[in-house]
């Protein structure tokens, strides 16, 4: 018996926003003791406008394919990550971020893909992706909706602005346990 596999994407899927929805419904707790750098509203919102705006530009430009990219942005730094075809495309997604109002830095985390990829490789890196968001969804000890989760090749990429160093530790080796996972690249950063 074949398996159907708009059936096992969907059902991964469903599974994944399960896991997500009862971790969400879990109280995060620090256990480091370190408090997070605070921001206020109007930074949040400026800095939600700045991604928007970022990703837009990135959407935009006809010479960055810009799928593959994960931006955040955190009191106007901007954390780029993910993995594109060549330097070329660093360099100009550098460039178009560079011009948008409101980025003030820009902390690239972009990664070369290497050779090319499999619809096989896509879907299982789709299922990996999953499994490490939801393994990192139920840990206590990762605040895991700041980090974005990208896989190529069963390589596993981690970015985003968290707390401190031990919620880098934790998620790191959160994801290194998961099954399928290669190997782990940390691109994350402390919030500041």
């Amino acid at each position: 018996m074949k398996p159907n596999l708009g059936l096992l994407v969907l059902s991964t899927a469903l599974v994944g926003a399960m896991t997500i929805f009862a971790a969400g419904c879990s109280k995060y707790s620090d256990t480091t003791g370190t408090p997070a750098p605070s921001t206020t509203v109007g930074t949040e919102i400026d800095d939600s406008v700045v991604t928007t705006r970022v990703k837009s530009a990135l959407l935009a430009d006809p010479d960055v394919k810009s799928f593959d990219f994960k931006v955040e942005t955190r009191k106007g730094e901007v954390q780029l990550s993910g993995f594109v075809d060549n330097q070329a495309q660093i360099d100009r997604a550098t460039a178009v971020t560079r011009a948008v109002a409101g980025v003030k830095n820009i902390d690239n985390k972009l990664s070369l893909k290497g050779e090319a990829t499999t619809v096989g490789n896509k879907v299982d890196d789709g299922i990996i992706t999953t499994k490490v968001k939801s393994a990192l969804l139920s840990d206590a000890n990762v605040k895991s909706f700041d980090i974005a989760v990208v896989t190529r090749k069963d390589e596993v990429q981690l970015s985003g602005f968290v707390d401190n160093q031990s919620q880098i530790d934790r998620a790191v080796e959160v994801a290194r346990s998961v099954e399928g996972v290669r190997s782990v690249r940390n691109e994350m950063s402390i919030k500041k």
